[in-house]
């Protein structure tokens, strides 16, 4: 309820072009390998921290060396994945411009309704 005795009703946004409500469900999007591939190799640099740094808390020997080199797979993964992000995002970009040059109006940009003259009464 408003003050006043009204009640909000929130409407539909309005867009300057077709919109779609679809989402779309392209598994081999650009990137999407990438960020695949970062997860499971952030993953098994996680596992891999877990294994080295539980032998510090419960007081027996470190591992060795090449262990900890493993650890570092988390951040390479992290990267791998931003990565394929960044590509993605690049993709959708391109898919809009090329999406907006093929408009009627040749300009690539919708026509917003205070641009256009007025009618004189």
């Amino acid at each position: 309820m408003v003050p006043g005795g009204g009640s909000y009703e929130r409407s539909a946004p309005t867009y300057p072009v077709a919109v779609s409500n679809e989402t779309r469900h392209d598994a081999t999007a650009p990137g999407d390998r990438l960020v695949r591939l970062g997860v499971i190799v952030f993953g098994v640099g996680a596992v891999a921290t877990l294994i080295t740094v539980a032998p510090l808390f419960l007081g027996l020997h470190a591992l060795p060396s090449a262990a900890y080199f493993v650890c570092m797979l988390m951040g390479v993964g992290f990267a791998l994945a931003a990565a394929g992000l960044l590509r993605s995002i690049a993709a959708q970009r391109r898919a809009a411009a090329a999406d907006g040059a093929h408009r009627p109006d040749g300009t690539g940009q919708a026509e917003s309704p205070s641009a256009s003259p007025s009618a004189p009464s």
